[in-house]
């Protein structure tokens, strides 16, 4: 993929008073899925960004093939705020991708309603921890599969949902991380997904 540009406008928008529902989203994926551009690209308020340059005391500990152009990390975690309409605020939390800083994935996942996570087809199988880690937690999630540029194998949704061994009640998107309305779109999947998970609940007896 090429720069993390996006169509975030230079406007940013402060909670409205007639928001009365706040949703913890976590966004997790493999290192360099882009996870920071994600939340940069939809947040209405200046994201908070954990990102550090990455140094040669990185080499032989971090797995970087695929995204060898890629100089910064994030260390702790990105934080975000978008509102979907005046009364419902998605708190979204990127969660840090290198192995090294998985542990920090648990604490994250405390309090999360639901989780977005990203999928890089050039390295799908840096996404078999985070599905494992959100069964595990029983957090529901969708899969977003950030479509690269240089990506000339274009593998479709049901060849990816069949790699990761997804149940088929986990809805998958196509997505551009870079781009605010293809990751909104994300994100009301994502709310939809939980709000029918909700009615089947509630029609459970």
């Amino acid at each position: 993929m090429g720069s993390a540009t996006s169509e975030l406008s230079s406007r940013r928008t402060p909670l409205a008073d007639a928001a009365e529902t706040g949703l913890k989203i976590v966004v997790v994926g493999g290192f360099g899925v882009g996870k920071t551009t994600l939340v940069r690209s939809v947040s209405e308020i200046r994201p908070l960004n954990t990102e550090e340059v990455m140094t040669q005391a990185g080499v032989g500990v971090d797995e970087t093939s695929g995204v060898a152009g890629k100089t910064t990390t994030t260390v702790a975690f990105d934080f975000g705020r978008i509102s979907l309409n005046e009364r419902m605020v998605l708190y979204l939390f990127g969660a840090p991708g290198q192995e090294r800083f998985w542990f920090l994935w648990d604490r994250l996942f405390s309090g999360t309603l639901g989780a977005v996570v990203l999928v890089d087809t050039r390295r799908m199988e840096d996404s078999w921890y985070a599905i494992d880690r959100l069964e595990h937690h029983r957090t529901p999630f969708v899969v977003a599969v950030n479509r690269f540029d240089d990506d000339g194998a274009r593998h479709s949704l049901d060849e990816i949902r069949q790699a990761l061994a997804l149940p088929e009640h986990v809805p998958m998107v196509d997505c551009d991380a870079r781009v605010r309305q293809s990751g909104k779109d994300v994100l009301i999947t994502l709310v939809d997904h939980l709000y029918d998970m909700a009615l089947a609940q509630e029609a459970t007896p």
